[in-house]
């Protein structure tokens, strides 16, 4: 069955990007509906469906744009929680052009959406099954998706940088896996880089607080890591996000290696250029109690930063 919100979620912050203040306001929605965006500070066409057709190629983030080119930033992060935690329908409110930072995680996102708690709906729910392998590559980042009867990611990534160096993680997203080892794990960028992204525009809500900054084989950020291989699990976090603008929870096996989210959205559209390689499957009790988020409960907080 379908799922949304038991009552609204609200959270305020900064964009990374933009480093201004936006309010964000998650409503309960009815079936069918999906994931939609509601730019509440432009009066007309404000609404931003959260699919991969309308998504800008970016590589520091997920950008949505409509036919009008109004535009919302920085989705990824809320789409990972709204995947991890089992929800199909809902309307976000939004009173500017990206979603807000917050700790550089999706653990507030989370902790908001589990505390409210879900509705279950009437309305039969729909997931993507993947039927044969579909991949696109760029230089050395490759992205893959795979036949599996979950959703499975595995991903990999090599930095200079000691403090990130080579890692490596595959999970089953199945059974609140999202919520307990990846929803905590926050954003992250070389001290190189920082001003070169301040220069041109970018990062100009960027903190200690927000993010993971390392330099060589330091970790800059107060407090150091949530965990030894928190940037491979962000990396995670962001690929589930960006998944999610299929429309639809997958069935199958992400494997990403030095991907992005422009590497995710190419697959997709590889993907859903070949008929073949996807259909429509009713989930049944079987098939929805492997779909991330399925049994999700406050009690799974705990692990959570």
């Amino acid at each position: 069955m379908q799922t949304t919100l038991k009552s609204d979620v609200s959270f305020e912050g900064i964009g990374l990007h933009s480093g201004a203040p936006v309010r964000v306001v998650l409503h309960p929605a009815s079936a069918n509906t999906g994931i939609v965006f509601r730019r509440t500070d432009i009066a007309e066409f404000p609404m931003l469906p959260a699919r991969w057709n309308d998504v800008v190629v970016s590589p520091l983030n997920t950008r949505l744009t409509n036919a009008s080119g109004v535009t919302v930033s920085t989705i990824e992060h809320l789409m990972a929680a709204l995947a991890g935690c089992g929800v199909h329908n809902v309307i976000i409110d939004i009173d500017g052009p990206e979603v807000p930072i917050l700790d550089g995680s999706a653990a507030s996102f989370v902790r908001g959406i589990v505390e409210a708690g879900l509705t279950r709906m009437s309305a039969p729910l729909r997931a993507i099954e993947i039927l044969k392998d579909v991949a696109v590559s760029d230089g050395p980042a490759f992205a893959r998706l795979s036949p599996a009867t979950t959703l499975q990611i595995e991903f990999e990534i090599e930095f200079e940088d000691a403090a990130i160096g080579r890692q490596k993680k595959t999970l089953n997203m199945a059974n609140g896996a999202f919520v307990r080892e990846l929803c905590d794990s926050r954003t992250f960028c070389r001290s190189a880089d920082v001003d070169a992204m301040r220069a041109n525009g970018l990062a100009l809500g960027g903190t200690m607080e927000n993010a993971v900054v390392v330099d060589g084989d330091k970790v800059l950020t107060p407090g150091g890591l949530r965990h030894t291989d928190e940037a491979v699990r962000h990396k995670m976090l962001d690929a589930l996000g960006d998944l999610y603008t299929a429309g639809a929870p997958i069935l199958g096996r992400y494997t990403g290696t030095r991907a992005g989210h422009a590497m995710t959205n190419k697959l997709l559209h590889a993907l859903f250029a070949q008929p073949d390689a996807w259909r429509w499957v009713d989930c049944d009790v079987k098939i929805a109690a492997r779909l991330p988020g399925v049994g999700v409960s406050v009690a799974d907080l705990a692990a959570v930063a």
